[in-house]
């Protein structure tokens, strides 16, 4: 199995999705620290895109209605604007928005680097052409070892590992993944440079099999699915041999390996 630095931490792996979309305000320092710290969570899924004068914010749409009390795209906003809206301000609709108006906003990738020096970083690159902008982030923080880097396009990792000449760990973008499956139907070994293939475990047909994991394992990569939040499906997706789970229920998750760690 790979031996990368970014997957030594615990095996198999606990990823907060956003924190959490369910129990707090997605992509806030808020989520991250209830993960951290609440929950003992070593790696943290988050999103990223940038403002109108180029700072790295962690942030998942392209728009900030559907989260914040802003309006517009993201792009339009510079970050001090930004950083003055409520990052929580539609959270908790069914308990009347509990955690608006307080000092819940939207971080940066730096803030969240800073804040937790121990914790890894699983990063997806939601727009194009801030691959630079990212890659300055993690290498002024020094986060080279304690960081991932996916995307939906391959040519933003592809960027990515170009201007980090292969430094930072990366997952699999979706032609890969494409060319992985076609691969494991076939029983073959395909080779590739990304140490993850983090897949979708209920999106358009995407089918986890056992024959999957071993071909990515075959590759000396390792698997991660999202976003699984029921109990039984994480026991599943674990006794295939997945390396790591990526969730809304860390609670949930860590109930889950308390278990099985429990039955040994």
């Amino acid at each position: 199995m790979t031996d990368w630095p970014y997957l030594s931490l615990e095996h198999p792996i606990r990823f907060a999705h956003r924190g959490s979309r369910i129990l707090w305000p997605e992509n806030t320092m808020h989520a991250f620290a209830r993960a951290v710290e609440d929950y003992g969570y070593r790696y943290l899924e988050l999103d990223v895109r940038v403002t109108r004068d180029r700072r790295v914010m962690v942030f998942h749409d392209a728009t900030l209605e559907r989260v914040t009390n802003g309006a517009g795209k993201i792009t339009d906003w510079d970050y001090a604007e930004l950083a003055a809206l409520d990052a929580a301000y539609w959270f908790g609709e069914d308990e009347g928005y509990p955690l608006r108006g307080g000092d819940i906003t939207v971080p940066t990738l730096e803030e969240v680097y800073r804040t937790w020096p121990d914790v890894h970083v699983n990063i997806d690159l939601k727009a194009s052409d801030i691959e630079w902008a990212v890659a300055e982030v993690v290498r002024a923080c020094g986060r080279e070892n304690s960081t991932l880097i996916g995307s939906f396009r391959d040519r933003r990792i592809a960027r990515f590992r170009r201007i980090t000449k292969g430094a930072v760990a990366t997952s699999a973008g979706p032609r890969l993944v494409a060319a992985m499956i076609a691969a494991a139907r076939a029983g073959r070994t395909l080779r590739s440079k990304v140490q993850a293939y983090q897949l979708p475990y209920n999106y358009r047909g995407m089918k986890i099999t056992p024959r999957l994991v071993d071909a990515i394992h075959r590759a000396d990569a390792q698997i991660h699915l999202w976003t699984v939040d029921e109990p039984e499906d994480m026991h599943r997706f674990l006794d295939m041999g997945v390396d790591g789970i990526v969730t809304d229920r860390p609670d949930l998750l860590n109930d889950a390996i308390e278990e099985r760690a429990g039955d040994v």
